[in-house]
């Protein structure tokens, strides 16, 4: 939950998951280009990340008694962007520099750039480790505050993502929360064509994880696997495996045979805003 200065209205988790679609797209259109496709896909997640589990203050993001919210996936920095500016982390007026020279809003995640950006995004596999450095250094100050770590699934196919599981459930790290988005794309193709995870439940409990799978984009299912790894009483780390489509909420879109760095042409983005405005929660 966001703590503010002032506190926000009452408004649903799809309307803050639309808001968070609504804006990725308008980033997008500012480039003719971006990682919209798991931004789309990955919304209903940051939604409830940000409007329903971390503890945090957008009025101060480096406030001491916060939750830490890794984003592993770089590229996926359009999505954050666009929960961070919901959060009101960011102003909305910002949409128009993404990706611009001396933007806060770089193509890629980079920390040294963005308030509320914890890590800097880029070669794949490195978010994980950083979150059990994370988690550790809480342990030690001996707060109550969580690490959240969202991931992709092509990250699983990186020894350093495996080495760094082995380590948390080691040091009983239960104030760890991993988020894999398992939209199965990356730029070869299929995740599980590529390079398969699978049987990826048993693989992250043999690892000593306590596991959920659920479908990412419902709402409903997404918010009782966050509230049952922050109120799990086991001393292990939490692991929440989120099925998402690409693209989600723009047809037209989803059923892109290419979706990792989806082609939206010139005049399709305006018909993109439409349809997800027209599907917009009451």
């Amino acid at each position: 939950m966001v703590e503010t200065a002032t506190p926000l209205t009452n408004v649903s988790l799809a309307r803050r998951a639309w808001a968070i679609r609504r804006k990725a797209l308008l980033m997008g259109q500012v480039q003719g280009q971006g990682y919209v496709g798991q931004a789309l896909g990955v919304a209903d997640v940051l939604a409830v990340s940000y409007f329903h589990a971390l503890n945090m203050r957008a009025d101060d993001p480096e406030w001491e008694g916060r939750d830490r919210f890794l984003l592993s996936i770089g590229h996926y920095a359009i999505a954050l962007y666009a929960a961070l500016i919901e959060a009101g982390v960011l102003p909305e007026e910002e949409i128009d520099t993404y990706g611009m020279d001396d933007s806060r809003m770089p193509m890629s995640g980079m920390a040294s750039y963005t308030p509320g950006m914890e890590m800097t995004g880029g070669s794949l596999g490195h978010g994980l480790g950083i979150a059990v450095g994370m988690a550790l250094g809480l342990k030690a100050k001996k707060t109550n505050q969580f690490v959240y770590n969202l991931m992709s699934d092509g990250e699983l196919g990186e020894g350093s993502t495996w080495e760094a599981a082995m380590s948390a459930a080691h040091h009983k790290l239960d104030n760890l929360i991993c988020i894999v988005d398992f939209n199965d794309q990356q730029a070869d193709g299929k995740s599980t064509d590529t390079l398969t995870a699978e049987p990826l439940v048993d693989k992250w409990q043999a690892f000593g994880w306590h596991v959920q799978r659920v479908d990412g984009n419902d709402l409903e299912a997404l918010v009782k696997a966050f509230d049952a790894a922050r109120n799990l009483s086991e001393p292990r780390p939490r692991v929440i495996i989120a099925n998402t489509l690409m693209c989600k909420g723009v047809p037209f879109l989803e059923t892109r045979e290419i979706t990792h760095f989806v082609r939206v042409e010139a005049d399709e983005w305006d018909k993109a805003i439409d349809i997800l405005d027209q599907g917009a929660p009451a």
